[in-house]
């Protein structure tokens, strides 16, 4: 890479919820970015998940809130049931319009994620792009991947889930040059295995909460069982899935170290639960046989909050540097958030390629982001063990949040976590609703120059139009 180029290349690693976020926002900068992921093709995996008010005011920004309401349904509460369909408890999502001022949207993941590539030109996605190693230097970085090819670029940012290639090679440098803390060599903490998936078009006369124009969201808990399952009802007569398995300390020292689940396997991981009853009608294994095989997954439930998120000219965001326990998508939102606090970083560097503007800015955006992730890893621990645990100490959780926190605590818990909700920076906010305090986020310098730039030129263009007419109407009059 030249050291006199001018033009800011950025490389995005990993085509999940963040990194095409940032593919977005990075579009709307006008800077050149590139995404590699390394399957061959981006499958519709996943289940249901919700977006809420810390980042749903970004979707406005964007102009994709209408889109993303046109896929989803509002979702108003929270069902948790014992296998035998007893309700147990109802904690309340919605019902806080006037204060947070947005509902909680509930959605097919897949959708949310078509919606976002929609929004990037083709030509920037690259398929098949296994990474070997990621270098870099005063002058700029290098990716090389399996097929033999190599990209350079001034910025890597590492957007390729909890066990990032970008983090990998990132730490193994660092390890090298004592530069790595120790807690950041430490394995992820793998809590529970999820089998997750979204059925086809079912029957609303099977499934009568198919009717609703809103979202039904229900778990149930086995009794004394090591596991659970989320059904959440979305738009399109479908219902999305999640059968979450406790695993043992034996089990977690022999997990398989992969996100996917290969199909032939589920007929045998289903069997213990397949027959049990859901709040919906008919049983899991109905909603499973719903689904195409090949889009059902199975992920590893870890928690593992990294010190280390960036280091020269390279930065991870989502879950490569913070996994956590999901709550219907939160992990997700982080992601998001994290490309939207790193998007506005990039933005500040302007034409900027030197290795100083560039290690500053990376900084910045760990320094803005830590400490609300550390927040949420901890918010993520305690969903963990309401909607999934069943040891001894879980149940006294879920017990004590159910039966004896009363609902206005409840009620603060969720407009605490919805006082955050960072912008894009260089774009102009988002409409104030409802009437929380939000938490002020850094301004940008840059975009207030160029509003300041932009004013000066409108006033001078109005002088100058005004003077016209003056000119013409003297010259009409003489």
């Amino acid at each position: 890479m030249s050291e006199h180029d001018s033009t800011l290349r950025v490389t995005i690693v990993g085509a999940g919820l963040g990194g095409l976020m940032l593919g977005v926002l990075l579009e709307k900068i006008g800077i050149e970015y590139d995404i590699f992921e390394r399957s061959n093709s981006l499958k519709p995996y996943g289940a249901g998940m919700s977006l809420g008010a810390n980042i749903l005011p970004v979707f406005e920004q964007l102009e994709l809130f209408d889109e993303l309401r046109k896929i989803s349904y509002p979702g108003t509460g929270m069902d948790i049931f014992k296998e035998d369909m007893t309700r147990i408890s109802r904690m309340n999502i919605g019902g806080h319009l006037d204060s947070i001022g947005y509902n909680t949207q509930f959605f097919s993941r897949p959708q949310v994620h078509n919606l976002l590539l929609s929004r990037i030109p083709p030509e920037r996605v690259h398929y098949g792009k296994k990474v070997l190693s990621v270098g870099q230097s005063q002058h700029g970085t290098i990716v090389r991947f399996a097929d033999g090819t190599t990209h350079e670029s001034d910025i890597v940012i590492g957007a390729d889930g909890a066990y990032s290639a970008v983090r990998q090679s990132l730490y193994e440098r660092l390890q090298k040059e004592r530069l790595l803390p120790k807690s950041d060599t430490e394995s992820l903490e793998v809590g529970y295995t999820c089998l997750v998936g979204t059925t086809v078009p079912l029957d609303p006369e099977k499934y009568p909460v198919l009717k609703d124009d809103f979202a039904h969201f229900s778990v149930v808990i086995a009794d004394q069982k090591p596991y659970s399952w989320t059904i959440i009802s979305v738009p399109g007569n479908r219902i999305c899935y999640g059968i979450s398995i406790q695993l043992t300390a034996e089990q977690k020292e022999t997990a398989f170290r992969n996100s996917e689940w290969r199909p032939e396997s589920i007929d045998a991981t289903i069997a213990p639960f397949a027959h049990h009853l859901t709040p919906f009608g008919g049983t899991m294994g109905d909603l499973i046989e719903a689904t195409p095989r090949d889009l059902i997954s199975n992920v590893y439930l870890e928690e593992k909050l990294f010190e280390t998120w960036n280091h020269g000219r390279i930065a991870l965001i989502g879950d490569a540097c913070h996994k956590m326990l999901p709550s219907a998508g939160q992990g997700a939102i982080n992601a998001m958030q994290d490309a939207v606090v790193v998007a506005n970083c990039i933005y500040e560097l302007g034409s900027s390629t030197s290795q100083e503007d560039i290690e500053a800015a990376l900084q910045d955006y760990k320094d803005q982001r830590f400490v609300h992730a550390k927040e949420q890893v901890r918010n993520s621990n305690v969903s963990g063990r309401l909607l999934y645990g069943q040891t001894w100490f879980s149940k006294l959780v879920r017990t004590v949040i159910m039966y004896f926190l009363p609902k206005e605590f409840q009620k603060s818990t969720l407009t605490s976590s919805a006082a955050y909700r960072p912008q894009v920076a260089f774009l102009p906010p988002a409409p104030k609703r409802g009437t929380l305090d939000i938490i002020p986020q850094k301004p940008s310098k840059r975009f207030q120059e160029e509003q300041q730039k932009l004013k000066v030129q409108k006033k001078e263009e109005e002088e100058e139009e005004e003077e016209a007419g003056q000119n013409e109407r003297a010259a009409h009059i003489v």
